[in-house]
């Protein structure tokens, strides 16, 4: 179940499940002739098959349809939400339908009210450039029985040695961005790129993006997206967003977090996957105060996380970044998230909250280290409270020189800043 073996070995690993190593194909399938017959001798074992059976009928319809209603019927609240989390994902990368093509039954061990089957099974994606992907992998689910009904509770996958699917690869829909021409040392950077704003006071700044789908089926890369205060015209920096890292060999963590610059970022517990709509707030409770009120909702599972923190800030910029984090030797190669958008992007800037329009906030690109623009901010939205930014398909480079934590730096730093 779940095409795109790829997306869910993804969503796994960023929920915390680890996948199981593969058996050799002679042991996990020696029992499929005798599973057929103890489906036909045992109706739980026919059951079973027939809620798998409908429930990959049902995800493929949900993804068709727009309507991830029709999957809770065969699942468990918590991973009926993992399914509605999985077609998102899918539907972010473009995927427009999915398809079962083949369905082979491993052992089905039934014990009491709980069960786990194995199959074998082979998907394929269509996306709306008329591109297709197919997918080759080995499913253990686990199954709970509730009120005499075979529910599905869990599904890990692992990609069979011959398959042709790299485990964990997500191919991002369509061409990137071509690279275009930027004249470096206007609003540019080697690790920030979207809006920031210095022309007054900033007390508060708020965003909405959607997590984006690192392209893991290349070289390793890390994107963290956040709002902030602070950092452009000054070393101090309150900010929180999310954080995506294709991390290599097919797979892909994201996270949460928040960060107060000179210290370390710190991961916060709000579990996040590709498409989910996050939204982020920093604001300081009372003018002059000190008493900053960091917020991140996961505004598709209602998952939240709120604290307060003492921050000496300067308050003299704001910000709504796509970035390259730091790391030790400089700054990290940018994954390839192919486009991330912010909505609802606003400040309060001299005692008033206004939209990112308001604030007179410039566009940064980023650039490589050889100054060529990795990813580039669109113009804001009519609305006055959008835009996106957009990776390139010029290559990632580590080392560039940047500022400590993840304040801007390189050969020219936005807004002016040296690095």
């Amino acid at each position: 179940m779940v095409v795109a073996a790829s997306v869910l070995v993804v969503i796994l690993i960023a929920i915390g499940l680890t996948l199981p190593t593969s058996a050799p194909a002679h042991q996990l399938w020696a029992a499929a002739a005798s599973t057929v017959a103890q489906a036909q001798a045992d109706p739980q074992v026919a059951a079973i098959q027939a809620v798998i059976q409908q429930a990959n009928q049902e995800q493929a319809a949900a993804l068709a349809g727009n309507d991830p209603w029709q999957m809770s019927d065969t699942a468990t609240a918590a991973y009926y939400r993992q399914l509605v989390q999985i077609n998102q994902a899918l539907i972010a990368q473009g995927a427009t339908s999915i398809d079962l093509i083949h369905l082979r039954w491993g052992p089905i061990n039934v014990t009491g009210s709980s069960a786990t089957a194995t199959t074998s099974e082979v998907w394929t994606t269509t996306f709306s450039d008329g591109t297709t992907a197919e997918s080759s992998d080995t499913n253990v689910y686990t199954l709970v029985q509730q009120n005499g009904t075979w529910l599905i509770q869990a599904d890990q996958q692992t990609a069979p040695a011959s398959a042709h699917a790299t485990p964990g690869v997500v191919t991002p829909p369509g061409p990137q961005t071509p690279v275009p021409a930027v004249s470096v040392g206007q609003n540019t950077s080697h690790n920030w790129a979207g809006y920031a704003t210095t022309s007054g006071t900033y007390t508060g700044v708020t965003g909405t993006w959607t997590v984006p789908v690192p392209g893991i089926n290349g070289a390793p890369g890390v994107g963290a997206t956040w709002v902030g205060i602070g950092g452009v015209s000054s070393h101090d920096l309150i900010q929180a967003g999310t954080q995506d890292v294709a991390a290599g060999g097919g797979q892909a963590e994201f996270q949460t977090w928040i960060e107060m610059l000179p210290q370390a970022s710190q991961q916060v517990p709000v579990a996040v996957v590709p498409g989910d709509s996050v939204t982020v707030s920093i604001n300081e409770q009372g003018a002059g105060s000190g008493t900053w009120q960091i917020s991140i909702t996961n505004n598709t599972s209602g998952q939240t996380y709120q604290t307060t923190v003492q921050y000496a800030s300067s308050e003299s910029s704001a910000e709504w970044i796509m970035e390259a984090p730091t790391g030790a030797n400089g700054v990290l190669p940018l994954d390839n998230f192919s486009s991330v958008s912010f909505t609802a992007a606003s400040a309060t800037q001299n005692g008033q909250m206004v939209d990112i329009s308001q604030t007179g906030a410039l566009p940064i690109t980023m650039l490589n280290a050889n100054n060529q623009p990795l990813a580039v901010p669109s113009a804001i939205g009519s609305n006055g409270s959008s835009f996106s930014v957009a990776r390139t398909t010029a290559p990632a480079s580590t080392g560039t020189a940047g500022g400590p934590g993840r304040r801007p730096g390189g050969a020219s730093a936005p807004v002016g800043q040296g690095g």
